[in-house]
C-alpha cells in the first residue's frame, strides 16, 4: 500500500492541486510588473512618435488636420528652408559646445565633492539646485540676469574695469546686449544650458568616482604617480563608461530641449540661436504647419539613434570587469 499523501498548503486552503496562482510564475509576474511602464511608454512616447511620422508624410495643418499622403515632400521643403539649415547648424554647435563644457566641469566638481571640507553639504545643495528647480522658472531668473539694463554681470564687469570706459577690453558701453547680439546670445544660451545639465552629469560622475577602489589610486601614489598622471591614466579610463552615459543623457536632453531657447531668445536675434526643437515648435504649432513641424522634429531621429547606439557600444567595450 502506498503511504498516505499529506495535503499541501493550497489543499489546506481549499485550492485545487493543479491550479497555480499568478504570483507563482516568475514570467507572468515579471510581465505583470513591467506592464504599467510599457503602457506608459507606448501611450506617452510611442503613439506621439508614430503620429509625428504620419504627419511628416502628409500635408496636415492646424486648419485641415486630415492626413493626405505626400511622401517625402515635407523633408525636401525643409531642406530648402534657410532657417532650417541655420537651426540645424545651431543645434550641432549648441550641443557639442555645451556638452564639452559639461564633461570638463562635471569632472572638476565631482573630484572636489569627493574631498572632505566644511560646508560640503551646502556645496552639494547649490550644485544640485539647478536640476531640481523647474527649468522654466530658472531660465526666467537668467532672463533678468542677462537683461541689457539691469544685468548684475554688467555691474561686475564695470566694477572690474572691463566695461564702460574708453580703454575697457569689452568696450566703452555701460552694458552688454547679452540677448540682442548673435554671438552673445548663443554664448548666453549655451551657458544657461550648461548650468542646467551640469548637476546631473556631476551626480553620475560622482557615483562613478566613489565606485573606483581606493587601493588602485593609493598604489599609484606609492609608485610616484602625481595627480594628473593618476587622473588621466587611471581615473578617466575607469570612468569612461560612466562618462559615456552622462554624455549620452546630455546629448539627448540638448538635442530635444527648447525651453532655454524659447524663454531667453525665442530663436533670435534673426534666428541666430534657433535650434531644431524650437523651430519645429514655431513652424508646427505657432505657424500651423503640422506636417513640416513634424518633419523638422523627427529629422535628426535616425542620426540621434545611431549616435546613442555608438556611445552605448563604446561604453560597453570600455567596461572594466
Amino acid at each position: 500500500m502506498h503511504p498516505a499523501r499529506l495535503p499541501t498548503t493550497r489543499e489546506k486552503d481549499g485550492e485545487a492541486p493543479g491550479r497555480r496562482h499568478l504570483w507563482d510564475s516568475e514570467k507572468r509576474l515579471a510581465a505583470f510588473m513591467i506592464a504599467p511602464a510599457v503602457l506608459y511608454i507606448v501611450i506617452m512616447v510611442g503613439f506621439p512618435f508614430v503620429l509625428a511620422i504620419c504627419y511628416s508624410l502628409s500635408d496636415a495643418t492646424t486648419g485641415e488636420p486630415s492626413l493626405h499622403y505626400v511622401g517625402l515632400h515635407n523633408f525636401k521643403e525643409i531642406l530648402r528652408d534657410p532657417v532650417f539649415r541655420k537651426s540645424l547648424a545651431n543645434t550641432f554647435i549648441f550641443t557639442l559646445v555645451s556638452q564639452t563644457l559639461v564633461i570638463v566641469l562635471c569632472q572638476a566638481l565631482a573630484l572636489a565633492l569627493t574631498k572632505e571640507f566644511r560646508g560640503k553639504w551646502l556645496a552639494r545643495f547649490f550644485i544640485l539646485l539647478p536640476w531640481t528647480a523647474p527649468i522654466a522658472l530658472g531660465t526666467i531668473g537668467w532672463l533678468w540676469m542677462l537683461d541689457s539694463i539691469f544685468s548684475p554681470f554688467d555691474w561686475l564687469l564695470r566694477a572690474a574695469g572691463l566695461l564702460g570706459s574708453p580703454t575697457a577690453p569689452l568696450g566703452p558701453l555701460s552694458n552688454l546686449y547679452w540677448l540682442g547680439e548673435p554671438i552673445l546670445a548663443m554664448i548666453s544660451v549655451i551657458l544657461v544650458h550648461v548650468w542646467r545639465i551640469l548637476p546631473l552629469a556631476t551626480v553620475i560622475l560622482l557615483a562613478g568616482l566613489n565606485s573606483i577602489p581606493h587601493e588602485i589610486l593609493e598604489a599609484a601614489a606609492v609608485d610616484g604617480a602625481g595627480f594628473w598622471r593618476r587622473h588621466f591614466q587611471i581615473t578617466i579610463p575607469l570612468l569612461r563608461p560612466i562618462m559615456s552615459i552622462a554624455f549620452l543623457f546630455g546629448l539627448v536632453f540638448t538635442f530635444t530641449d527648447m525651453t532655454v531657447v524659447y524663454v531667453l531668445t525665442r530663436g533670435g536675434p534673426v534666428h541666430s540661436t534657433q535650434v531644431l526643437s524650437s523651430w519645429a515648435f514655431f513652424k508646427g504649432i505657432e505657424g500651423g504647419d503640422l506636417a513640416q513641424g513634424a518633419a523638422t522634429a523627427i529629422f535628426l531621429f535616425p542620426l540621434l539613434a545611431g549616435v546613442a547606439a555608438l556611445i552605448l557600444k563604446v561604453a560597453r567595450r570600455s567596461e572594466v570587469t
